[in-house]
């Protein structure tokens, strides 16, 4: 059948046979996946090797191979294969192997020179995902470095961002296909209907279809959680009608599962397809030509600050929803309702951000160590983020697998193994104690899902019972089936075997191998609060059985954003004992001296730490003076300065020394006065507070420090005359009154009434004549009637108005015309009036 596609074959094939790297756009329903490797698969150039076709997921790959394959007229397994995990199809005939992306990083490590590959087609790559991502720097490499013979390389999607990859690809061409197999209308949504529940908004639009439209329909929706909902809804609206099938469509569905979902509906039916954005690429979903789309997908996002990924619920990207609405027009001319406006589609980002850019890096980064590069070496479309870096050396140095830049023994071997490495460390760990089953089972159920729903409690051990008690479900054959592969690459002697393997508190050990960051202590008994050694907080559900367990270990959870503590999902009760030998290496030893708040006392203990939680801990009897002198430091660190004993007189005292300093620094650019502001005092507390704590032991102690003395110790000779004369506590004014500064503000202010100024005639200036004061003028009650800095201006454009006012409030005060010539006064009239 004729495709799009099939414009543009020709010139990709000179395209390749001129240059090693192409980028090729074209729109959804092209064609690219199912005509573009055959269409190379003779090329000159290509010389009999292998092409190597890369997709996202392990439905589409192996639904892309039979494809191929069907179009050569040959069964999977001869020219066209496939390796997912799990499951291969390939024979010494094949020449296309369609593969998802951690086949290809695994392949690259075990053979760098990828022998006897000629082609490596990137398929979907505007999805971003971090596996294409490394597999494309591995790659670009790895043939620079090792390759004799040309590898070419070429990337290519429906919503490519082709200018970018054509820099990264030094400067490749880039190969247009510009038609669509069939057009696709879109319909789109109020934005005023954005208040109403996405399940009834979506429910509406489907009716609407099912009623205006023919064909199947496939739904975009955001996770399975809506899927269940929707399902539901729809199931009540549409009630009994065996013409309508309802097929859900997410990637924790056995395979089996999915491709009923994407096989056409039976002659004369219909179907709605519920789906993620699984289905968004590389799947023709036979008979679908209406697509309702929400408009949301959910996507990890990993926070290095707390270790955690959690799911967020985002709007897709305007790349993304064309990906979606070609769903539409793959076998006919199609229909997309999009659940926002038209306006708001302008308001979406052009592409999907890369995975990379907000995802665990763990496993990239032990790639990389295995690879011997570090992320500056490799050439990226977008570079790792540092701090997600930092945080992934940081868990694999926890995990034994990195020590001091270099990967251990250890690590190597968790890096062979086709698992995340929190999952590889627990089962070489388990392994080397007898307890390789186990882990095998335990790390197979935590990649594929607990079979017990979330509503039937966190406890990943009851889901585990029943795997191992032979459950007949898909899902729990797949686990089996990868646990039986986990144990197959289990290898080495077992070093210290543990008695009764199957006994179930060792779960919890080999929990706790995976997540020690994730070791949870209940905070108060029969309580669902727990804290993490991480010092995150996380909570059960109520009423969890597992509420009962005063230690944890969690394998997952999750957050809206913004919220403090996390929700538990699956976790395993911990025996605290297996602290004592088997998990000692997550135990330190420290001696806490800090503050007793509630008591308001010190208080001396030795702990037993896993990370922030306290196993257990005794007193202390005896402390060295340093020790206790460094727990006061720290108290008074994290109380702040207040809890010494300052009194207003000080506070000026500090002020007066910082208008000098800033008055020099302003002037000549250095000071001899000392910064003894908050903040460099906290700093240093050990070189001036330290020296004087001597025996203090509870916080009403503070109190007795002679804080005056000891911060006149900080002020050298004759810097503490000079302060007197440059910033004076008092000023004398015409009256012969000696009136306050202060100084906790800028400039610092003389509150004096104004009658004690008379005769005065410009304001008053400090320190050696560089800085002017604020004068707050006080009426004869001490109100303040006028605020200025410019006295002579004052007596000269406002003081009669303000002698008005006060003179009719104040009659019996001495309210001269000429207040630059009158005497000043104190009292209400000048003595002999």
């Amino acid at each position: 059948m004729p495709l799009p596609i099939d414009a543009v074959l020709d010139q990709l094939c000179r395209t390749l046979s001129q240059h090693q790297e192409a980028v090729l756009e074209a729109p959804p329903g092209a064609g690219k996946t199912t005509k573009v490797p055959l269409a190379l698969l003779n090329e000159p150039w290509l010389a009999g090797q292998k092409i190597l076709m890369l997709e996202p997921r392990r439905l589409a790959a192996k639904a892309a191979a039979e494809r191929l394959a069907q179009q050569l007229g040959e069964p999977l397994g001869q020219t066209v294969g496939y390796r997912i995990r799990l499951d291969s199809q390939v024979s010494t005939q094949t020449r296309i192997e369609v593969v998802t992306e951690g086949i290809l990083t695994r392949r690259l490590q075990e053979d760098p020179a990828l022998e006897g590959v000629g082609l490596v087609i990137f398929d979907e790559f505007h999805e971003r995902s971090l596996e294409a991502d490394l597999a494309l720097a591995l790659t670009l490499n790895a043939r620079d470095l090792l390759r004799d013979t040309p590898l070419r390389i070429l990337l290519m999607s429906a919503t490519l961002d082709g200018e970018r990859l054509s820099a990264l690809l030094n400067q490749a061409p880039i190969v247009r296909s510009e038609g669509r197999l069939y057009p696709v209308d879109i319909r789109w949504g109020a934005a005023g209907r954005a208040a109403e529940p996405l399940d009834q908004r979506l429910r509406s639009s489907i009716l609407q279809a099912l009623k205006a439209e023919t064909g199947s329909i496939l739904v975009f929706l955001p996770g399975q959680a809506e899927i269940r909902r929707l399902q539901h809804a729809l199931e009540e609206s549409l009630g009994p009608n065996p013409d309508l099938l309802i097929c859900p469509l997410h990637g924790e569905l056995d395979l089996s599962t999915q491709r009923a979902a994407i096989d056409p509906a039976p002659a004369g039916k219909r179907k709605i397809v519920l789906a993620t954005n699984i289905a968004e690429t590389s799947l023709t979903i036979e008979g679908v030509r209406v697509v309702v789309d929400s408009g949301l997908a959910r996507v990890p996002r990993f926070d290095p600050n707390t270790g955690m990924t959690r799911l967020e619920t985002r709007r897709i990207s305007r790349a993304s929803a064309t990906q979606r609405a070609g769903r539409a027009g793959r076998l006919e001319p199609g229909l997309c309702y999009r659940l926002w406006s038209e306006e708001q589609h302008q308001q979406l980002a052009a592409h999907t951000e890369a995975e990379i850019l907000q995802a665990d890096l763990s496993g990239l980064m032990l790639q990389l160590a295995r690879w011997g590069a570090q992320p500056s070496e490799l050439n990226w479309l977008d570079a790792p983020p540092s701090a997600a870096c930092d945080q992934a050396t940081e868990l694999l140095t926890q995990l034994g697998a990195w020590d001091q830049g270099r990967l251990t023994v250890q690590g190597q071997r968790m890096a062979e193994l086709p698992a995340h490495p929190r999952l590889a460390h627990m089962l070489l760990r388990g392994h080397s104690l007898g307890l390789g089953a186990l882990a095998a089972d335990l790390a197979a159920m935590l990649v594929e899902r607990n079979p017990l729903s979330r509503d039937e409690g966190a406890d990943l051990s009851q889901g585990l019972a029943l795997i191992q008690t032979g459950r007949s479900s898909g899902l729990a054959q797949r686990i089996r089936q990868l646990a039986q592969q986990f144990k197959a690459l289990l290898s080495g002697p077992v070093t210290a075997a543990l008695d009764n393997p199957r006994d179930e508190r060792w779960l919890s050990l080999l929990l706790a191998f995976a997540y020690p960051d994730r070791i949870a202590k209940q905070r108060q008994p029969g309580g669902i609060d727990y804290q993490l050694a991480n010092g995150r907080a996380a909570r059960l559900a109520d009423f969890d059985p597992l509420r009962r367990a005063p230690w944890l270990v969690i394998a997952e959870l999750s957050s809206q954003q913004g919220q403090r503590e996390e929700r538990i999902h699956r976790a395993i009760a911990l025996d605290p004992e297996l602290f004592t030998r088997l998990l000692a290496e997550q135990v330190q030893v420290v001696e806490y001296l800090d503050w007793d708040e509630r008591e308001g006392a010190f208080r001396a203990e030795r702990q037993w730490r896993v990370s922030r939680l306290i196993w257990r801990s005794e007193p202390l009897n005896s402390l060295s003076e340093a020790a206790r002198g460094q727990a006061l430091v720290a108290l008074v660190r994290r109380k702040g300065l207040e809890l010494l004993p300052w009194t207003p007189e000080l506070r000026q005292w500090q002020a007066r020394i910082a208008l000098l300093r800033q008055l020099d620094m302003q002037h000549q650019g250095n000071s001899l006065w000392p910064d003894l502001s908050n903040n460099t005092l906290l700093n240093s507390l050990e070189d001036w507070l330290l020296p004087h704590l001597g025996d203090l032991t509870r916080l009403a102690h503070f109190a007795r420090l002679e804080l005056a003395s000891i911060l006149a110790g900080l002020l050298p000779w004759p810097l503490p005359k000079q302060l007197d004369e440059l910033a004076p506590e008092h000023l004398s004014v015409p009256s012969g009154s000696k009136i306050r500064l202060d100084y906790s503000e800028y400039p610092p202010v003389l509150a004096v009434r104004l009658q004690e100024l008379f005769g005065l005639a410009d304001t008053p200036r400090i320190a050696g004549g560089r800085q002017i004061v604020k004068l707050h003028l006080l009426s004869p009650a001490r109100r303040p009637v006028q605020v200025t800095q410019d006295l002579a201006s004052f007596w000269r454009t406002t003081y009669a108005e303000v002698k008005k006012d006060l003179k009719g409030r104040y009659p019996k005060h001495y309210w001269p015309d000429d207040p630059l010539i009158a005497e000043p006064t104190a009292r209400a009239k000048p003595r002999g009036q």
